[in-house]
């Protein structure tokens, strides 16, 4: 049931008597039959000008049937807008009502930021319920939905209204009667199915904030390197445990969860910022589009360390050769990596978060794979295994924030792009390129590295080789402040390396 939600129809079909006007009909009947507060709005009927006529629309006399509709939207909790896909996208009826309608002050505030804006339209819900001669298929796949697009997300979520739901209606054109009227009935179900549809709806968009926030695609080098300490452990003589194993890949999961989680709450003020935010850079943006708040985030912080509590409680409650050392160890890799942004220690803040990174992404997970297995950490091997990983984690880490320049500095936030400046962070980058790739070439001389697998190291330097190149030819393009995804994938693929070779030798 929809009982108590307050729903506001809007039909945007300049002439009367439209198929849009029965399925607007439709869809509040619907609503109504389920216990909702049904108004609608015909915006035909409403004498306004859709020309906005002044540099703001605050500054144009505000007609009644303006200020009608900003009272009805304010009421509203969900909004469903009817109407015709015109080339591509709504009727020009409909886009002058949205351009005089959600202005400064009342759909959203405006900041000294360009970047940051407040969106005052949030908590409501809506529903687009459009009618086109092209067969949705092909509008989806091959258009890719321009009109959907732009409204869901350039428009209503720049508001803050989210979820926007969407059902197209065709080709209405060669429609016969049965089929228009099983569209009546799929617009009234939908009315009335709108409470349940609303919560599925939500808690999807929850489930998959929570999962973008926690940007797993980051976790399988960890996995990597922690499970090269293990298999380092096991190659030395050690015996393996599986138990010990899990349960220390938990510990390490968490750390990393709580780590991500942390910098996601900590870096909202540079996120925000962010003009170049990127699959690669700038964060989850789940915190600054408003996916989950602040609380959520604490609270998933609290959760994932008494998770973590646990996990190390029953780690060293397993019989075998963990002791109080082995515990500092790992306490030391869990300050080190939470606090890359968390107070006190915030050493992405202070000039140190790459060298940070580097280490407990390489050196100190390989030695905590290893400890957890054997109980000592004085035996050189995962060191040195460590070495190259190290090195060649740096590229990335530093690349990363070269676009996060302009954000980072305004905040206060001392990256390695923002004390060398985005040219010396890219040179910085090559030479740990070439460090990464000289360290394995010394290993192998020393025959640390001595499997047949290391004569792939051939396909390493030409990937470095490729890496150095784009790094020298965006330095000479002047090593501007923007997207850098080319350089990251190299960046993060050359990365790859220094983790499955040494893999597949020791497993």
């Amino acid at each position: 049931m929809s009982q108590g939600i307050r729903v506001l129809v809007i039909c945007g079909h300049p002439r009367k008597g439209s198929y849009c006007h029965a399925l607007m009909d439709a869809y509040a009947d619907g609503a109504a039959r389920a216990g909702a507060e049904v108004r609608r709005l015909d915006v035909m009927d409403l004498d306004f000008d859709i020309h906005v006529r002044n540099h703001s629309p605050n500054q144009q006399p505000c007609e009644a049937g303006i200020a009608r509709a900003r009272e009805l939207i304010a009421w509203a909790q969900h909004i469903v807008f009817v109407y015709p896909t015109w080339w591509g996208t709504m009727p020009a009826l409909l886009k002058g009502f949205l351009d005089r309608v959600l202005t400064p002050g009342f759909a959203f505030d405006e900041t000294d930021d360009p970047a940051v804006w407040e969106r005052r339209l949030e908590g409501r819900s809506a529903h687009l319920l459009v009618t086109m001669d092209t067969p949705p298929w092909v509008y989806r796949f091959i258009y890719g939905q321009p009109g959907h697009n732009a409204m869901r997300k350039a428009t209503l979520g720049f508001c803050g209204i989210t979820p926007a739901f969407v059902t197209a209606f065709g080709p209405v054109k060669p429609a016969g009667e049965i089929q228009r009227k099983s569209w009546l009935e799929k617009a009234r179900e939908e009315g009335a199915d709108l409470a349940q549809r609303l919560a599925l709806q939500r808690f999807k968009e929850k489930c998959l904030n929570w999962l973008k926030i926690l940007r797993l695609q980051f976790y399988p080098m960890t996995w990597i390197a922690y499970t090269l300490g293990a298999l380092a452990a096991a190659q030395g003589g050690a015996p393996f445990s599986s138990s010990r194993y899990w349960l220390g890949y938990l510990v390490i999961f968490l750390v990393e969860v709580i780590t991500v989680l942390c910098n996601e709450y900590f870096d909202y003020d540079s996120d925000r910022r962010n003009e170049n935010a990127g699959p690669f850079n700038g964060g989850s943006r789940v915190l600054v589009e408003g996916g989950l708040s602040r609380k959520e985030v604490r609270l998933g912080v609290l959760t994932a360390g008494i998770a973590l509590t646990l996990a190390v409680s029953l780690l060293f409650g397993l019989p075998g050769p963990l002791g109080p050392l082995d515990f500092v160890l790992l306490g030391a890799f869990g300050v080190l990596a939470v606090g890359y942004t968390f107070p006190p220690l915030k050493l992405s803040y202070r000039g140190l978060g790459e060298l940070d990174v580097g280490l407990t992404h390489s050196v100190i997970v390989i030695l905590c794979g290893y400890v957890i297995q054997t109980g000592q950490w004085g035996d050189p091997y995962p060191w040195l295994l460590g070495i190259p990983l190290f090195f060649a984690t740096l590229p990335s880490i530093i690349l990363s924030a070269i676009p996060d320049h302009d954000a980072d500095r305004a905040v206060g936030k001392r990256s390695a792009a923002v004390i060398l400046g985005p040219a010396r962070a890219a040179w910085a980058a090559l030479a740990a390129t070439v460090s990464a790739m000289m360290a394995v070439w010394a290993l192998m001389a020393a025959n640390v590295f001595n499997g047949a697998i290391w004569n792939l190291s051939f396909f390493m330097a030409i990937h470095a080789l490729a890496l150095c190149y784009a790094l020298y030819r965006y330095v000479r393009a002047g090593a501007p402040v923007r997207r850098i995804n080319g350089l990251m994938v190299l960046s993060l693929t050359y990365v790859l390396w220094f983790g499955v070779l040494p893999l597949i030798e020791l497993w």
